[in-house]
């Protein structure tokens, strides 16, 4: 796939995940946070009013450290695509 696929395919599974309303798995929500974090190269400091949720956060991105920002969008993708595919 080329980056520019990949970065259609990224762009269209943040869009399916913004577009949904229902409450997504605590831990499949981290996953989707680190790993957007990472493709979208935004180093910021998590920003939540929770301290715990912070650290959950924090834990999440520390664990997707090592991961390329290709490889983010490639884990995106494939979080999203499995999450969905019993669900619509």
């Amino acid at each position: 796939m080329s980056i520019e696929e990949l970065n259609k395919k990224f762009q269209e599974a943040v869009a399916r995940v913004n577009k949904h309303t229902e409450p997504f798995p605590a831990d499949t929500l981290l996953k989707l946070y680190a790993y957007y974090k990472r493709a979208t190269n935004d180093y910021g400091r998590p920003r939540s009013r929770e301290a715990l949720i912070n650290a959950f956060k924090t834990n999440a991105l520390f664990q997707a450290r090592n991961i390329s920002e290709l490889e983010a969008k490639r884990k995106y993708i494939e979080l999203v695509n499995k999450y969905f595919l019993y669900r619509e």
